[in-house]
């Protein structure tokens, strides 16, 4: 492998590859565009079916996340492990990618097209009219029930194609010399994808129904139907490179990937990691920072995403304005990657780290501040800039899931990764196994579940939106907390061992690694 020596500074920031390593390195990021461009495409897409639906809405996801990725998740990490005991590693990757594109073809060519001969819609009337209000949520969720399986393929996608296929993969077969240089490039072809995924989502939800086209009965049915075949298409086309890779001899038959699996892996079960993790007041710091960020997004998101509803009900306007949001997104994320290490550089790790929930607290203010105040002085206001209450609340709530999932994907993780270095060894393996492999599954059914309680209280979003507000600013409280005391121990550790302060520590090397 090449060193950054060997490459001019400008070079060596924007492009250190060598020519000999193209031929493997190209496909590889070729598969991590085609791969988060599918991620983006399918986040905005299972947001307009589901909450757009027939007699749905926003408050169908708290339920779907708990009731149905909850158990998904659980099994399809079941049989990743029983295939990955059977076939191999490259194997593995065919298998799992099937599923992915049978579900999305037979969704597109039979499930969508038919779905309301298949929807129990009669059954679910009749037990809507037994159960309370609040849970009009749950009854969706199971009315609506082949777009409720689009929702959770859509997220297991995210979870065990990017999250654990191709960062694995890329982990498993990349020297740590190599990450050090490849994988701040993966990290921007993400973020790419999020434009380019933003593009077409917007181009696609301007299509005008097309009676020559033999699917679909109005414009978004036709629209759904093509954004289904370029997910299907850029899966079959990441397969394709994936086996490329293994051709030239660069997949999982190359002597990195031979070195890395001869190691024994540390490997301990759950139960005995949390009980590590509890015993460690670091560790726990770490977790509640990582569970606390899942809560709030999680929180702020379903308002958010009710109030997109109200705005723009019908679902081609709803996926259009999803769109715009990723592709903003996706510029604001690649231009903050290129300065953070500088900010984490002139800041400390704790005024680093809290600028993620700062970012998150001043922008939810002034989200929830528009909608419970938006029949007051804030209403005049929002028409003097030419906006109503309503759009300018959307407006900042984007703003605000923008902001939000920027910093998540660069200060946030760079400095959780951050404070793992002062940590030994198998403090690191084993508590990381805890927190990264629960941690984030666990905050993200934690916000649902307050809002299933919010609802069923409640009844309504509208209802439940200021008790939302007044949880959100005690879970952001917890994190900023968490952060100070985690910076002192930090800083404490830092010191004491000796190990080199996070100013001098190069983000580029350590803010990839989160993000598997």
């Amino acid at each position: 492998m090449s060193s950054c020596k060997e490459f001019g500074k400008l070079r060596a920031f924007l492009w250190p590859v060598s020519r000999d390593e193209l031929k493997s390195f190209i496909p590889m990021l070729v598969i991590f565009f085609l791969i988060g461009f599918n991620y983006n495409l399918l986040r905005t897409a299972k947001d307009a079916l589901v909450v757009t639906a027939p007699a749905s809405g926003a408050e169908a996801i708290p339920f779907i996340k708990v009731w149905a990725i909850l158990p998904m998740a659980l099994l399809f990490t079941f049989i990743l492990t029983r295939v990955s005991n059977k076939v191999s590693r490259e194997k593995v990757f065919y298998y799992m990618m099937s599923i992915f594109i049978v579900f999305f073809v037979v969704f597109t060519l039979f499930l969508y097209p038919n779905r309301d001969f298949l929807h129990p819609n009669q059954l679910a009337d009749r037990i809507q009219a037994y159960l309370p209000l609040g849970c009009h949520g749950l009854i969706a969720v199971f009315r609506n029930w082949t777009l409720t399986a689009f929702y959770v393929m859509s997220e297991m996608w995210s979870t065990i194609i990017m999250s654990i296929l191709a960062w694995g993969f890329a982990n498993e077969v990349t020297s740590v010399s190599g990450a050090k240089r490849f994988y701040g490039l993966l990290g921007i072809a993400i973020n790419l994808s999020s434009i380019a995924a933003g593009l077409v989502a917007a181009n696609l939800s301007k299509h005008i129904y097309n009676p020559l086209i033999p699917f679909g009965a109005n414009g978004w049915d036709q629209s759904v139907f093509f954004i289904n075949s370029i997910i299907i298409l850029s899966a079959l086309l990441t397969v394709a490179c994936f086996k490329y890779i293994h051709k030239t001899g660069h997949g999982y038959n190359s002597p990195t990937y031979k070195q890395h699996h001869e190691e024994a892996p540390i490997k301990m079960g759950m139960r005995k990691n949390f009980a590590y993790l509890a015993k460690s007041k670091y560790l726990v710091c770490i977790a509640i920072i990582v569970i606390t960020y899942n809560i709030s997004i999680n929180l702020i998101e379903v308002v958010w995403k009710d109030q997109i509803k109200q705005l723009y009900p019908n679902p081609s306007d709803f996926y259009a304005y999803m769109g715009s949001v990723m592709y903003w997104m996706g510029i604001l994320a690649a231009i903050v990657s290129l300065f953070v290490s500088t900010v984490i550089k002139k800041l400390s790790w704790t005024k680093s780290a809290l600028i993620s929930p700062l970012i998150l607290l001043s922008t939810g203010i002034a989200f929830f501040s528009f909608l419970l105040f938006k029949d007051t002085s804030f209403a005049s206001i929002a028409i003097l800039f030419g906006f109503t209450p309503l759009s300018l609340g959307v407006f900042f709530g984007s703003l605000q899931n923008c902001f939000a999932r920027a910093s998540k994907y660069t200060l946030f993780d760079a400095t959780k990764e951050l404070a793992f270095i002062p940590l030994s060894k198998e403090s690191k393996m084993k508590g990381k196994a805890a927190i990264d492999g629960v941690g984030s599954r666990l905050g993200k059914s934690g916000g649902s579940i307050i809002h299933q309680g919010l609802l069923l209280t409640f009844t309504s979003m509208a209802r439940s939106t200021p008790y939302v507000a007044i949880v959100l600013s005690g879970v952001i409280a917890a994190w900023i907390i968490a952060v100070k005391s985690l910076g002192k121990q930090f800083h404490q550790l830092t010191s004491t061992d000796q190990t080199p302060l996070p100013s001098e520590k190069p983000l580029q090397d350590l803010a990839p690694l989160e993000t598997m």
